[in-house]
């Protein structure tokens, strides 16, 4: 197993600039430099967008950003020293000590041991102070490699304090392989004087599952030691899960779950008293989750887990924070979609293929070339057979399988929307009042009443204080049946025929839409595509195209029109920004530059989220003019009715849009007005040329010398270059987020 930290990939009291993501972009760089990336903005990109979620800094002036990325060929570590310190979000101050993970996507078990082991001594301040005091990079290299076991400990022991925390934390922050009394023993030990210690279960993951992930559980486990509770905890991570022996749960006072997705298995913790909050909070207050806990378990109103699901319980005292409910529906509807999309993308291009293959008479043929013939039988009279009998044959395979594939969309939706809602019990009364939404005509729309019905429902069951005898059958058998039965029932009796009328209703609107009104459409889609780039409005624009997409037809395609236009809209902003740094490349600081040359495939595979970082370090320039350029292309799409019957893939599914040509004469159009109009805004800054921008060219002098002084705001060297990049600092300060 090669190493994870070489001395190139270590860099000791380094200036790389003031912000957490010029930090993070010259990580991936030395990264990338020394061949074990293939794209250092790749790699930059997806560590950005982790630390957009939750930021890595930790309490000790630690941050730990990290990507698991098809970028990287190689497992690595890589770390910086900085000075100055950078802010990554931790609440006691900016960060010295910077170690970024980086993960291929299909990293093997061993190396993600090695890195969630690296996490875990994070924790360590021995360690910790160790990485400070070290003098060469080798000497980091042989610090980290210690850490992980890959050579021997040094000989000069750690204070009898430290190994006493460190061994406690060791022992309780096993997962649930450990057992009941094993667990118990150091919280005895130093609660002697409690004939019963108390004992909490703590869950912890995040969304990469690298770091934090075992930070959290250490830092809890560390945190009981010294509390004289015990805590025995769960790591949902990337190299495994050793889930707690049930008897401990049962056993426990309260559950800890510091979580940024959702916990597997849930509903093992059923009945008992917890928290839940983000997977950082589990390593910035650790000793206050667990008293709130510990809290809950005491008060006779506490917050209980109900059974078998994996919302909040709704007896909850009022006090206790909730998810809000626009927040709550917000999150279910995009766990639907996100688990309907892949059945679009396979679906639709499939059949697209299959249209591409056979001819556009293929829907009307597939089945019986299907069923009644072979490769060794191959057709000869349906269609006009555009690619001959082979292209027939293969064309009705392609789009048979893309057909049966769709016809799963609205049965996925719902179940998985149910699913959010009301854990795994909730999944089948989803797709079975999906398919019963189909059946009964309602479309996608039936498809979300109904996943929304029948979670609420299952839900709603496995609150229920169910006998001992009898919880083994809730969640598999009680929760399903009865859900099923009640959601399904009311869908056929009462809700079907009015969904179903103004599903009917909706598609007739959409299909008579043109001029004027498809033009329209096109421009609010193509705005709310660029205003947030993968936030939630540019998601709700994507949904909605998405979802429709199975409706579309050669005879109604105005479903196919709606996701060319969602699709081209989306490819604008990065390609805009890609346009702008390559014409005037003086206005942009050298990350700027650099973003800006992997914008140009960003954009054109249709990835909304290359233009965040412009839009993060300058968003009052950046997305209006983007916003402007994508409701252009909107616009176009929808008046040259552009269809598209694959879902994602920029250009590369040239195959599946219609009238490509002016698909790509849209993407063209609204790419030079937000080009033109971003470099036209940061110019009019520069010179003081506007009226309204008036105050921030005022301002433009005294914030250049002040950057001049400290180097450039942006990281991207020196202070010559920072006036050259930015001599608008000030309103660049003043809008970074």
């Amino acid at each position: 197993m090669t190493s994870l930290i070489t001395t190139d990939l270590v860099v000791l009291d380094a200036d790389q600039g003031t912000q957490s993501s010029a930090v993070i972009r010259a990580l991936a760089a030395t990264i990338a430099e020394h061949g074990r990336a293939n794209s250092a903005d790749g790699l930059a990109a997806a560590a950005i967008a982790r630390e957009e979620k939750t930021p890595t800094g930790v309490p000790g002036g630690i941050a730990i950003p990290h990507a698991r990325t098809e970028a990287v060929t190689e497992p690595s570590l890589a770390m910086a020293r900085l000075n100055p310190p950078v802010d990554f979000g931790a609440k006691d101050g900016p960060a010295d000590l910077v170690l970024m993970i980086a993960a291929p996507e299909g990293a093997g078990k061993d190396h993600l041991k090695l890195l969630s082991k690296l996490a875990r001594s994070l924790v360590k301040k021995a360690f910790v102070a160790s990485l400070r005091a070290a003098t060469t990079e080798q000497e980091v290299v042989d610090l980290v490699e210690t850490a992980l076991g890959l050579r021997e400990t040094p000989e000069e022991p750690t204070s009898a304090a430290a190994a006493s925390t460190e061994t406690a934390a060791d022992s309780s922050a096993h997962t649930g392989a450990s057992t009941a009394g094993a667990a118990a023993a150091p919280t005895e030990t130093a609660s002697s004087s409690t004939d019963h210690p108390r004992r909490v279960v703590a869950v912890t993951a995040c969304p990469t599952g690298i770091a934090h992930t075992y930070m959290a559980a250490d830092a809890l486990a560390q945190a009981g030691a010294e509390m004289g509770i015990d805590v025995v905890t769960e790591t949902q991570g990337s190299s495994g899960t050793t889930p707690i022996d049930q008897s401990v749960i049962d056993a426990a006072d309260a559950a800890v779950f510091a979580v940024d997705v959702d916990v597997r298995d849930k509903a093992r913790f059923a009945g008992k008293p917890y928290v839940q909050v983000p997977v950082k909070a589990g390593i910035d207050d650790p000793q206050g989750l667990i008293t709130k806990a510990l809290a809950e378990a005491d008060a006779p109103n506490g917050r209980r887990l109900a059974a078998a699901h994996a919302a909040d319980d709704e007896s909850s005292s009022a006090g206790n924070s909730r998810e809000s409910v626009g927040a709550h529906l917000k999150r279910v509807l995009l766990t639907g979609v996100s688990y309907m999309i892949p059945f679009v993308a396979a679906g639709g291009l499939l059949m697209a293929l299959g249209f591409l293959l056979g001819g556009f008479d293929i829907p009307d043929y597939a089945e019986d070339i299907v069923l009644g013939n072979s490769l060794w039988n191959l057709p000869t009279e349906y269609g006009d057979l555009a690619l001959g009998p082979v292209g027939a044959y293969l064309g009705a395979v392609a789009f048979q399988i893309g057909n049966l594939s769709m016809s799963f969309l609205v049965a996925a939706l719902a179940g998985y929307i149910a699913y959010g809602i009301a854990d795994r019990p909730g999944i089948a009364p989803g797709f079975t009042v999906g398919a019963v939404a189909v059946l009964m005509g309602a479309g996608f729309i039936g498809g979300i009443i109904g996943g929304l019905l029948a979670g609420y429902i299952a839900h709603w069951i496995g609150s229920f204080a169910a006998p001992r005898w009898l919880r083994g059958l809730m969640p598999v058998v009680i929760i399903p049946l009865v859900a099923s039965l009640v959601s399904s029932g009311l869908m056929f009796m009462v809700l079907g025929g009015p969904i179903s009328a103004l599903t009917k209703g909706l598609d007739s609107w959409l299909s008579s839409m043109t001029g004027t009104a498809a033009v329209v459409l096109g421009l609010i889609l193509g705005a709310m595509m660029a205003v947030d780039l993968g936030g939630p409005v540019n998601k709700v624009a994507y949904s909605f195209a998405v979802a429709g997409l199975a409706a579309g037809s050669v005879d109604n395609p105005v479903p196919w029109e709606i996701m060319a236009t969602v699709m081209a809209a989306g490819m604008v902003p990065p390609l805009a920004m890609a346009l702008a740094t390559a014409v005037r490349p003086r206005i942009f600081s050298q990350a700027e530059k650099e973003n800006g040359k992997a914008a140009w495939l960003l954009g054109a595979a249709f990835i909304s989220e290359g233009a965040i970082p412009f839009a993060a370090s300058d968003p009052l320039r950046v997305i209006p003019a983007s916003v402007v350029g994508a409701a252009v292309t909107g616009g176009m799409t929808m008046a040259f009715s552009v269809t598209s019957q694959a879902p994602h893939g920029g250009v590369f599914v040239f195959f599946a849009i219609d009238s490509f040509l002016l698909f790509l004469l849209s993407v063209v159009v609204g790419t030079i007005i937000s080009a033109v109009l971003v470099l036209a805004l940061k110019i009019l800054v520069r010179k003081g040329g506007a009226a309204g921008l008036a105050e921030a060219a005022d301002r433009s002098a005294p914030a250049t010398t002040a950057a001049a002084s400290t180097g450039s705001t942006t990281g991207s060297g020196s202070a010559g270059e920072a006036q050259r990049a930015e001599p608008e600092s000030s309103n660049a300060d003043a809008t970074r987020v």
